[in-house]
C-alpha cells in the first residue's frame, strides 16, 4: 500500500492509535520536512528552506534569541547598545552585498547555524576546517575591524581635564541625587568607566613616611614615563577594554615596561622611552605600527603628564585595577605550576610599584608635571630631528637581537 504523504492542511495530531504521518516540505515540496519553524508552524527541511520560507521569520527568531541572550547575561545599557549597533551594522552590510545564496564560501555550515540558532556556544575549535581559514582571512584583511568601534583614549577627552580627587587622593563625594538612589559602588565604577575616563582611588591614599623610611628616589619621575607609557599601549592596543581580557592586558604591560616587568632602574626619560620604543618595534608588536605607533604613545605620555596629578593617579588607579583583576584570573586559569607562579609573582609586585608610585604622585606639586611633560615632549623632538630612519632601525636590530649572547668589552 503506497505510504500517504500530508500536508498541515489535513495534519491530524499524532496518538498511539493514530501514528504521525511524514509531512512535505512547505517550502522546495521536494523533501520530507524535518523542522518546524517556531514562529509560524510552518514544516521545513533545510536550513536553506528555513532561511527562504519567511524573511520576518528568519529577523525576528534571531532577534529574539539574541535579546533574549542579553536579557540572561545581565548586562548594562552601554553593552546592550553596542551590540546593537554592531548588529545593525552587519544586517546593513549585507544588505549592501548581492551574494548569491548558494555559495558556501561565503557562508557558515548548517550545522554550526543550527548551534547559533539553539543558543549554543560557538568556540573557534568548533568551525570546520575550511570555516576556522575563512575566519583567519577575514580577521588578516581587517574585515572584522569593521565591525568593532573605534576607541578614543579618554586622556584626550576635554573632560580628563577637569578631573578633581579629594585632598587625601580619593574621588569627590557624590551628589546628592546618587546618594539618594543608593547606588552600588560596583554599579557607580561601572557607570564611570562607560563615561571613558576612570574613577579615582575608594580609599585614602597613605602617606610615603607610612610606606618606607628614607627619601623617595630622585627617578621615580622616570619611572613614572616608563609606567604611562605601557599604559597608553595597552588600553590601546586593547581598544580601550582590557577587562575582556585582564590577565592578558597586565602581562602586555609587563612586557613593555622596563619598571614594571624586568625590575629596571632607568634614569633618563630618553632612556626610559628608548626602552619603551625599542619594545613597540620588536617582532611582537611590529605589526600593530612600529615607530609611528610608538611616537603616538610619546604624545599620549605629554598629553596625560599635562592633565595634572588627579588624571595621573585616576590613571595609575585603573592600571592597578587591572594587575588586581589579572591576578583573580590567573587563579582560575591552569597554566604551568611553575609558570603560574612565576606570574604570579610578578604581577604582585608590579602591583605594590604602581600602588607606591600613585602615592608618590598624590605628594607632588603641581607644576611637576608640566615639566616632565615637556621634557617628554623635547625627547621626541629629538629625536624626530636626529634620529630618524638609522635611530629606526637601530631599534628593530636591538629588538631582533634580545636574547641572543654578546660579550661586550669592558
Amino acid at each position: 500500500m503506497a505510504e500517504t504523504i500530508l500536508t498541515s492542511e489535513n495534519l491530524s495530531n499524532p496518538s498511539p492509535l493514530n501514528p504521525p504521518s511524514r509531512v512535505i516540505c512547505h517550502v522546495c515540496q521536494k523533501q520530507f520536512s524535518q523542522y518546524t519553524c517556531p514562529r509560524c508552524n510552518s514544516r521545513y527541511c533545510s536550513l536553506h528552506c528555513y532561511k527562504s520560507h519567511s524573511l520576518g521569520c528568519t529577523e525576528s527568531f534571531m532577534r529574539e534569541n539574541v535579546v533574549e541572550e542579553l536579557r540572561q547575561l545581565q548586562p548594562d545599557d552601554e553593552i546592550k547598545r553596542k551590540m546593537l549597533e554592531i548588529l545593525k551594522r552587519f544586517h546593513s552590510e549585507e544588505e549592501t552585498h548581492t551574494v548569491d545564496e548558494d555559495d558556501d564560501d561565503s557562508t557558515l555550515s548548517d550545522e554550526t547555524i543550527q548551534k547559533i540558532l539553539s543558543g549554543r556556544e560557538v568556540s573557534f575549535d568548533d568551525l570546520s576546517l575550511e570555516e576556522k581559514k575563512r575566519f583567519q582571512k577575514a580577521v588578516a584583511s581587517g574585515e572584522l575591524s569593521k565591525m568593532i568601534e573605534p576607541w578614543d583614549p579618554w586622556w584626550l577627552n576635554p573632560a580628563a581635564g577637569t578631573i578633581c580627587l579629594s585632598r587625601d587622593g580619593t574621588r569627590l563625594v557624590q551628589p546628592i541625587a546618587n546618594l539618594e538612589a543608593s547606588v552600588p559602588p560596583e554599579d557607580d565604577l561601572e557607570s564611570n568607566q562607560s563615561s571613558g575616563i576612570p574613577v579615582g582611588p575608594e580609599t585614602p591614599l597613605p602617606s610615603l613616611r607610612k610606606l618606607i623610611s628614607t627619601e623617595p628616589s630622585p627617578l621615580l619621575a622616570v619611572h613614572l614615563v616608563d609606567i604611562v607609557y605601557s599604559y597608553c599601549f595597552t588600553l590601546r592596543v586593547y581598544n580601550g577594554d582590557w577587562q575582556s581580557d585582564a590577565i592578558g592586558s597586565a602581562m602586555v604591560v609587563l612586557s613593555i615596561s622596563c619598571v614594571l616587568g624586568q625590575a629596571g632602574q632607568p634614569e633618563t626619560v630618553r632612556e626610559a622611552l628608548s626602552y619603551c620604543l625599542e619594545q613597540t618595534c620588536s617582532p611582537a608588536y611590529r605589526h600593530i605600527g612600529g615607530l609611528q605607533f610608538g611616537l603616538v604613545l610619546v604624545d599620549d605620555v605629554a598629553t596625560l603628564l599635562s592633565l595634572g596629578g588627579p588624571a595621573l593617579i585616576c590613571m595609575l588607579f585603573d592600571l592597578q585595577r587591572m594587575i588586581q583583576a589579572g591576578e583573580e584570573e590567573l587563579k582560575s586559569e591552569k597554566p604551568r605550576k611553575l609558570r603560574k607562579a612565576e606570574i604570579k609573582s610578578k604581577l604582585k609586585l608590579a602591583e605594590r610599584k604602581v600602588h607606591f608610585i600613585m602615592c608618590w604622585v598624590h605628594e607632588q606639586p603641581g607644576e611637576a608635571w608640566s615639566s616632565l611633560g615637556a621634557m617628554v615632549k623635547a625627547e621626541k623632538s629629538s629625536f624626530m630631528d636626529y634620529g630618524g630612519s638609522k635611530s629606526f632601525s637601530k631599534m628593530e636590530n636591538k629588538a631582533e637581537n634580545k636574547g641572543k649572547v654578546l660579550i661586550e668589552e669592558m
